[in-house]
């Protein structure tokens, strides 16, 4: 495999430089949707994509048989909106152009192998995982209907793996964004009496949200991450303002009860200071559930490929993921997502993110042989 793998690297760059040159933001990933269809179909797989939003899925049939094993490989697309250099731009600071390369890589190795699938095998190119909505998009569409087993893969920090090392599991945690608006009247700065200010209202959820307590062994947090109220003068005293938050945590059960608990902190403070607070839940992605089938495989490849030094078992990190959404409203799909080391720094999400790239080359092999070892395992009895 490494051979045929050596060969195909001269394209597997191109690959990757095209679409680092040409992020595109969440729900835009139009151009990226017409380069990786152009890419499958030159390759002979059958092409699905969407009137209604970006993305692809690439179909390589092998069978028939209605009983047969899919094995899906699953990159998400979008870049992030950020100033690089003093110009704003769509920027691949997360590594979707790093996923996307494996993906395609994994596909154009397994063909220059001629390999005999006893399967199904689906390429998923998932738009809008930044702002947790591309996963459901794709249930919807239905892509997920006949999916045994799904892999995804993501550029770790260089805090988490090192490079020349991969982890076969990533234990995202649970996120949520709450907006909120306090809906009150504006009061003269001499009168305070007469009106309620919605800064204090601000600041009485911020301290009370110091007292929000869970296990301490499953790790949570909450915190305030926008807060606005008052205009131009400054002797009114402001009644309404907005704010987000942003909640953590590490288990799916940990943050229904987190969410519980800050409703509660928000509630009896708008019945306290006697005012209007609406608030609602904008984003949400789920804790990952891994299969432990799945990260066997995924195991098991990164020995094959890397050596037995290499492999690192599942990683708990307090981002999150909306790959996650698959196996929440799926939960017969056996997922996990490889965990790349690749001595990625600063850190995800900074404008001038940086990894070494010959990791793409080793995620690569790994994903492959993880749906060689599937397919061998499993591909005739679906278990």
């Amino acid at each position: 495999m490494k051979e045929v793998l050596e060969t195909l690297i001269p394209e597997i760059e191109s690959i990757y430089e095209h679409l680092h040159e040409n992020g595109e933001t969440s729900w835009n990933e139009n151009k990226t949707t017409d380069y990786i269809v152009s890419i499958l179909k030159k390759n002979g797989l059958g092409v699905t994509t969407f009137s209604d939003c970006p993305g692809a899925v690439g179909e390589w049939k092998r069978s028939k048989d209605e009983a047969v094993l899919t094995v899906g490989v699953r990159a998400d697309m979008d870049a992030l909106w950020q100033e690089v250099n003093g110009n704003y731009k769509a920027n691949h600071s997360c590594g979707h152009d790093g996923h996307m390369t494996i993906a395609l890589g994994t596909m154009l190795l397994l063909k220059k192998m001629n390999i005999d699938l006893p399967g199904n095998l689906k390429f998923i190119f998932q738009p809008a995982e930044e702002v947790g909505e591309g996963a459901l998009k794709m249930l919807e569409k239905g892509v997920m209907e006949d999916v045994d087993f799904l892999y995804g893969v993501h550029l770790r920090p260089i805090e988490e793996v090192p490079h020349g090392k991969a982890s076969s599991g990533i234990i995202h945690g649970a996120s949520v964004t709450m907006e909120g608006k306090i809906s009150g009247f504006d009061g003269h700065g001499a009168r305070p009496h007469l009106s309620v200010n919605a800064i204090e209202v601000l600041s009485a959820i911020v301290e009370q949200l110091k007292g929000v307590h869970l296990n301490p062994l499953v790790p949570y947090s909450v915190k305030m991450t926008q807060a606005s109220a008052g205009g131009q003068n400054s002797n009114i005293i402001p009644g309404s303002g907005t704010f987000h938050l942003d909640l953590r945590a590490q288990s799916n059960d940990a943050m229904e009860e987190l969410i519980s608990k800050v409703e509660h902190v928000i509630v009896k403070t708008g019945e306290l200071y006697r005012v209007e607070i609406q608030f609602k839940l904008t984003e949400r992605v789920y804790a990952a559930v891994i299969s432990d089938k799945a990260e066997k495989m995924m195991a098991k490849a990164i020995q094959l490929a890397m050596g037995e030094e290499a492999y690192v078992h599942p990683i708990i990190t307090p981002g999150g993921e909306d790959f996650h959404f698959y196996t929440k409203e799926r939960p017969n799909i056996k997922a996990t997502m490889l965990g790349l080391g690749c001595d990625l720094q600063p850190g995800l999400h900074h404008p001038y993110m940086n990894f070494k790239r010959e990791a793409l080359i080793s995620g690569i092999e790994i994903m492959a042989r993880t749906v060689i070892e599937t397919f061998n395992k499993y591909g005739k009895n679906r278990k």
